[in-house]
């Protein structure tokens, strides 16, 4: 199989073998962590399961690293981006042994919240960095099988780490001690994350100019002109301001698909008063999703070079637009999980083609700023999608109406970029060296 082929050649770039040691296993922490986090907001027997507090504590979570998150770029394009992932990491272990600590000692308490968005805020800084640092690793046409395979196979250790969570949850006695057992288990694995990232070289991962001493005060306004050049260099390029608008759409309209799904999994397909029935119903929309990541590192690898990626992005906001049709006509447990594998298969066959956009038509110096202002866009989103969310679901998460309107946006969302990028001169015309196939 040519992706299983083209993984051989990149695990024998010892550059990409370490950057990728360090993404496998700080996700594995993540997915423990992320477990415990979706029990205790979604499916505790406390958790509030209207559409308005699930949307609000998407938004929660979320909007603070949304204003927050586009200065870590500027950072990522001064700073060296291995010292990031080391740093990055410590801080998260630090983060979940307090959270550990306070669960035992104070229970749930509006402190961990703030420390638990902290650590999430850390974790999107951290995937922003891996993303900045790929193509510093893995060039030529071996960098899309590199978008398509370590964020894929990153999910996929997220996975495990929520296994091992779930798992762990089971098996050990119920109360604080033993779901702050967990959190503390999490923490070990950003520990080694850590530990991986000191076997990189300092200077390997760029950027190549650096800022090594910042005084605060007086950097604060180059900090916000240094951002706004970067904003204004994507949309110079336009592939990747294309790009990252489609992304921003695509996960706009996922985020609503997501909190549908989560009030479905509670509230309609499970007993409402049994949270742990409704939880074992969203682990299989989330399997399901997961299922269509691994079609998506598959299918995009071999299909978008014989389409072109404009055209592959494209052909998922129409695949995510099929997704939720099906669900206007019928709803099942099968339907849900069909729907969830064709969603997942959509998002993450788009979002590894305009990773793979964004980095090769975006230089080195804006590399760290451009996918700051993706997790911005990436998260803003989702919390516009909080909001509609949490005005037009019913606490069960089954609207026809809004199915129907979310299928409507993602075909008008295909249209749209597709006539944007047929109108723009190829990737290869606005950066020849790149040779990126329009």
């Amino acid at each position: 199989m040519r992706v299983l082929r083209e993984l051989r050649d990149l695990l024998r770039l010892p550059g990409f073998r370490r950057l990728f040691a360090v993404r496998l296993v700080s996700q594995t922490g993540d997915g423990m962590f992320e477990v415990g986090l979706a029990t205790l907001f979604f499916f505790s027997p406390q958790a509030q399961s209207t559409a308005g507090r699930v949307a609000a504590a998407f938004a929660v979570l979320l909007l603070p690293f949304t204003i927050v998150g586009p200065w870590a770029g500027v950072f990522l394009d001064r700073w060296r981006r291995r010292q990031v992932l080391l740093h990055g990491n410590a801080v998260r272990l630090a983060i979940t042994l307090a959270i550990a600590l306070l669960m035992v000692t104070t229970g749930i308490t509006p402190v961990i919240y703030v420390l638990a968005l902290l650590n999430l805020s850390v974790n999107r800084f951290l995937l922003s960095a891996l993303s900045a640092s790929l193509p510093r690793v893995v060039d030529g046409p071996l960098l899309l099988t590199a978008n398509s395979l370590t964020p894929t196979l990153g999910a996929a250790a997220a996975g495990i780490g929520g296994g091992i969570g779930l798992g762990a949850g089971l098996l050990l006695p119920r109360g604080s001690a033993g779901d702050a057992l967990v959190v503390a288990v999490s923490g070990l694995f950003y520990a080694a994350a850590a530990w991986l990232a000191v076997r990189i070289g300092r200077d390997e991962l760029g950027p190549d100019r650096r800022t090594v001493t910042i005084r605060w005060g007086r950097q604060l306004r180059s900090l916000a002109v240094e951002l706004g050049s970067g904003a204004r260099y994507l949309v110079r390029r336009r592939t990747p301001a294309y790009a990252l608008g489609a992304m921003a759409a695509h996960r706009f309209l996922y985020g609503v698909a997501l909190i549908a799904s989560i009030l479905l999994s509670r509230n309609l397909l499970a007993d409402p008063a049994d949270p742990a029935a409704g939880l074992a119903v969203f682990a299989q929309v989330l399997a399901a999703s997961a299922v269509g990541f691994f079609l998506a590192v598959v299918l995009t690898p071999a299909l978008s070079p014989r389409t072109g990626p404009h055209w592959w992005i494209a052909g998922c906001l129409v695949l995510a637009a099929v997704s939720q049709l099906v669900l206007v006509v019928t709803l099942t447990r099968v339907v849900l999980l069909t729907c969830a594998l064709a969603l997942g298969l959509a998002a993450q066959g788009a979002k590894i083609s305009v990773d793979t956009i964004v980095q090769r038509d975006t230089e080195d110096a804006y590399r760290g700023r451009a996918f700051a202002l993706y997790d911005m866009l990436y998260n803003a989103a989702f919390v516009g999608a909080a909001a509609l969310a949490a005005v037009t679901l019913p606490n069960d998460g089954y609207s026809r109406p809004l199915f129907v309107a979310v299928a409507a946006a993602y075909v008008a969302g295909a249209v749209v970029y597709r006539v944007a990028t047929v109108r723009t001169p190829s990737a290869v015309a606005v950066a020849p060296a790149l040779g990126v196939v329009g």
